[in-house]
């Protein structure tokens, strides 16, 4: 058996181009789907899948941890860059894919799963709208409470918002007040049974961080998300020593050494990784690893495709310090219209029962795809009071 072609399909879901990664093999019928979506960087991740191809045609499929080194430390340059990361993950998750049809198992089992009869899932405010999510404005209390009391009605028992606003480096009480007002809205619209997470966007730095840190513990936050940079892993440490809210980061760690050195910091409590950024599956599985021995949860990053939703869970169902996944299911209408996947979801509490078909379970409808043609995203871009530039 031997991979003959690897092909990307990009699809236009409005903030995001998903790139679905199919790999085929000269076996007649095998392939298997993966996923490298990439904000603002859609041609370029496209451009390292095909640089990575070259490596892999005519090799064995169902060796993809071989595959995964080739693709990681050939080229010279190893593959830890976010682009490269992201290429090398599409095409990982397809070879197991692969594997998983070929063995007639599901990917959990393959990695040695079920570990749990389900797997929780919380959404996005407003589904993953970019308005609802995106574009609602801190300072628009009440907004936040309405999007709260929506997102359990359609079932959710945990939802994330983005209650933090951009700030400078320092600035005084007027942004802590506002997310005080909006995370006090959604939790007075949903009660304390229901799970709420914020996610700072690392926009804050350290030293704003711990003060939105300070500010939320009263609400009782499932989690804190990138409270600052991922890149000032002391700063996390210091936000996540100095609350007893979780904190949450790791969706812009793209290798097993950089997971390393944050856990080994103390900087988190979650730890966020994206299965379609850190080299797939078989990076992830070396994390996951690490992360049980530091006691560390798992809530995987997953706001892209379908394809990375179904891997996510595949994951979630194979991995003991997992405790929730990522979704989004209303950023475009015609989400479903492009997949077949094979888990099925409660509608009370959105609980995810396993996939039950060999890989993913998921079946790409390629004619759907081709209905949206890659456009350049929409631009999300930052700049304080002063004219400085900001994180979005």
């Amino acid at each position: 058996m031997r991979i003959t072609r690897i092909e990307t399909h990009v699809c236009h879901a409005r903030m995001r181009n998903w790139i679905f990664v199919k790999v085929l093999t000269d076996q007649d019928g095998l392939f298997g789907w993966g996923e490298a979506t990439l904000e603002w960087h859609t041609r370029a991740v496209v451009g390292a899948i095909e640089d990575l191809a070259q490596l892999l045609v005519g090799e064995d499929p169902t060796r993809p941890e071989h595959l995964w080194q080739m693709m990681f430390r050939q080229h010279f340059w190893h593959g830890n860059g976010i682009v490269r990361a992201t290429a090398i993950a599409g095409i990982d998750i397809a070879l197991w894919d692969i594997l998983g049809k070929v063995a007639g198992l599901p990917c959990s089992k393959l990695f040695g799963g079920p570990v749990r009869d389900y797997v929780r899932t919380y959404c996005h405010l407003g589904g993953g709208k970019m308005e609802d999510f995106y574009e609602t404005a801190v300072e628009e209390a009440n907004r936040f409470g309405d999007l709260a009391r929506q997102a359990v009605a359609d079932g959710f028992t945990a939802f994330k918002s983005m209650a933090v606003p951009p700030t400078m480096p320092i600035e005084g009480l007027k942004p802590i007040r506002a997310a005080e007002a909006a995370v006090k809205a959604m939790r007075d619209a949903v009660g304390e049974a229901v799970d709420i997470m914020v996610d700072c966007h690392a926009r804050p730095s350290p030293a704003m961080g711990l003060k939105f840190a300070h500010a939320l513990e009263p609400y009782g936050l499932y989690f804190l998300e990138e409270p600052c940079w991922p890149e000032s892993v002391d700063g996390l440490a210091a936000i996540n020593a100095a609350v007893s809210t979780p904190i949450a980061t790791g969706e812009r760690v793209t290798n097993l050494a950089d997971f390393r050195d944050l856990f080994n910091a103390r900087a988190c409590g979650i730890c966020q990784l994206d299965l379609t950024h850190c080299g797939g599956f078989t990076e992830a599985r070396r994390v996951a690893a690490l992360a049980e021995a530091h006691r560390i949860a798992l809530a995987p990053h997953n706001p892209q495709g379908p394809v990375s939703t179904a891997a996510s869970l595949e994951f979630g169902f194979s991995q003991p310090s997992y405790i929730i996944c990522e979704t989004v299911h209303a950023d475009v209408p015609w989400r479903q219209d492009v997949v077949q996947e094979g888990f099925t979801v409660e509608k009370k509490g959105r609980i995810v029962r396993p996939n039950t078909k060999p890989g993913h379970g998921i079946t790409i409808d390629e004619a759907e795809v081709k209905k949206h043609p890659f456009q350049q995203e929409l631009l999300q871009r930052v700049f304080h009071r002063d004219g400085s530039v900001g994180d979005w």
